[in-house]
């Protein structure tokens, strides 16, 4: 995922404060070894660097800093590249904070965001108070929550994480049993609100766009290919009756999350972010699709759902490499408010890939299968047709 460009991307051979800040926080996260040279013998978990202006100008960023950087990013779901852009400097700092260490409370114009956030709505979700997603941003989903569980045990009911609110939610066992009951509340609201997809509101979003026009194929670059898939899949949902809305027009790129403030202020039912790849390897080909997940558990179930379907789709009717669905914790993915998904259509640098992505007749193959994976999303599973094939009247 690309980054913010106010904020320079550190990479191996830098050096600075920035990268003093990246290693402190590694440090407190285990991933790298305390320094030599505590400058408290109480504390060795303090770096002289964090205080000494020359150290922390010397900082480097080095093999095994890279190291660090890649294994947090494995673990918390975010692009493996090693490198320390916005959203992993925002992860990382988000990481520090443990439910505890410090108030909770719901701020409209900078909500709270952090590992203790993650940690308070599970706590609430497990015993069975619909706080939203677990997503460790603190929302007004997170607050009502937080207030009817303090409401139920006699608390004052101020919507504020403080001692008193810790100290009951430390005593309370798990209520709630029987699998991760926000996923499953999401799953049974989607097929109580019926199959028809009329009414529907889905939010396409064409990667790339303006003067980021991504890979280049010949006289066609990626912007391209996925504003034309996008316009196709915009056109069979509306015939199917839904509400379709594009995240940009041909040549406009808005930020990501003004992508995602979009889908929100609509109020949209799905959201679907269209990509095609690129990469050195001769070897990268294929499909691929990701929907918000931490890879512990946390994960938006009707987003893992969906990523399944479409993936599959497309395979079965294109053909192409199945590279499998994989939980992220991309804000694309994690600032929207409903189920989300981005589906990765194939590589653009590999030359069978490139060939079919290229022609017309399989960018509208894979269309229609995006169609059938929506609709077979908001269908029962006793009517659910098989993988592939799912037909509805082609528009005229």
């Amino acid at each position: 995922m690309g980054t913010d460009s106010h904020m320079p991307i550190l990479r191996r051979g830098d050096r600075g404060p920035a990268v003093a800040d990246v290693h402190a926080a590694l440090r407190s996260l285990g991933l790298l070894p305390a320094p030599a040279e505590p400058t408290d013998p109480a504390r060795p978990d303090l770096d002289p660097a964090d205080f000494d202006p020359a150290r922390s100008a010397d900082a480097e960023y080095d093999d095994t800093t890279e190291l660090a950087v890649r294994h947090f990013q494995q673990v918390r779901g975010l692009s493996v590249d090693g490198r320390v852009g916005e959203e992993t400097y925002r992860a990382l700092s988000e990481a520090r904070w443990s439910l505890g260490d410090r108030l909770l409370r719901y701020d409209p114009e900078r909500p709270m965001r952090g590992d203790d956030v993650i940690s308070l709505q599970e706590r609430l979700l497990e015993l069975g108070y619909d706080a939203g997603r677990a997503d460790g941003i603190l929302g007004p989903e997170t607050e009502t929550g937080l207030r009817a569980f303090q409401r139920d045990y006699g608390l004052t009911s101020d919507g504020t994480c403080g001692p008193a609110t810790m100290r009951a939610l430390r005593q309370l066992g798990r209520k709630v049993t029987g699998g991760r009951p926000q996923l499953l509340r999401q799953s049974a609201s989607f097929v109580d609100s019926g199959p028809q997809l009329i009414g529907r509101r889905i939010v396409v979003d064409p990667g790339h766009g303006g003067d980021e026009t991504g890979y280049t194929a010949g006289e066609t670059t990626e912007a391209d290919l996925v504003f034309d898939l996008a316009s196709r899949i915009e056109g069979r949902l509306a015939v199917a009756g839904a509400t379709v809305y594009l995240t940009r027009g041909r040549h406009q790129n808005p930020p990501m999350h003004q992508r995602t403030a979009f889908a929100n202020e609509t109020r949209a039912d799905l959201f679907i972010s269209l990509h095609m790849e690129a990469h050195t390897s001769e070897h990268a080909r294929g499909v691929a699709s990701y929907y918000y997940g931490t890879g512990s558990g946390v994960s938006s179930t009707v987003g893992e759902q969906f990523a399944s379907l479409v993936r599959r789709e497309v395979i079965a009717r294109t053909g192409m490499l199945d590279l499998g669905s994989h939980p992220k914790t991309w804000d694309l993915l994690r600032m929207t408010r409903m189920p989300a998904v981005r589906l990765d259509c194939g590589y653009l640098s590999h030359p069978v890939d490139r060939l079919l992505l290229l022609d017309a007749r399989l960018r509208s193959t894979i269309a229609h299968a995006v169609l059938a994976a929506v609709q077979r999303l908001y269908l029962p599973a006793e009517a659910d047709p098989p993988t592939g094939t799912f037909v509805l009247e082609k528009p005229s």
